[in-house]
């Protein structure tokens, strides 16, 4: 047996399974904005819910500190991208916030004041 470990492959060579960037740049070109907007939205609602411990066998992932900082962020691409995305795609997307907003007042042990709760910067004071 060798103690030898084999040499990483080189940045200026793609390997088979390298993206082609080139590719990658022309597709993201071909994405609508509102498409890119909604995903990345749909992503921090995800995440969120996650370490809001909704997810199955969520208890293990809840972590109240993260879900904060992304129910903020979410909050703040809405609020940024309201006009831009139509309501169509605003409307569904501030429920989900709004159910994210309850579900972290739910889950913390000591409630932020009205106004102050994550996100609410953006979306005003959220009441159940």
């Amino acid at each position: 047996m060798s103690d030898t470990t084999p040499a990483p492959e080189s940045p200026e060579v793609p390997g088979p399974d390298s993206p082609d960037f080139d590719t990658l740049t022309r597709d993201i070109a071909d994405v609508p904005a509102v498409e890119v907007i909604t995903t990345v939205a749909v992503h921090l609602m995800s995440a969120a819910a996650v370490n809001l411990g909704l997810a199955e066998g969520g208890e293990g992932h809840k972590d109240l500190d993260e879900a904060r900082k992304l129910i903020h962020s979410l909050a703040g691409l809405l609020d940024a991208s309201a006009t831009e995305i139509s309501s169509f795609h605003a409307a569904p997307l501030r429920d989900g916030l709004k159910s994210l907003q309850l579900a972290f007042r739910e889950a913390s042990i000591v409630a932020d004041e009205p106004g102050q709760g994550p996100g609410e910067k953006y979306t005003g004071p959220v009441f159940g």
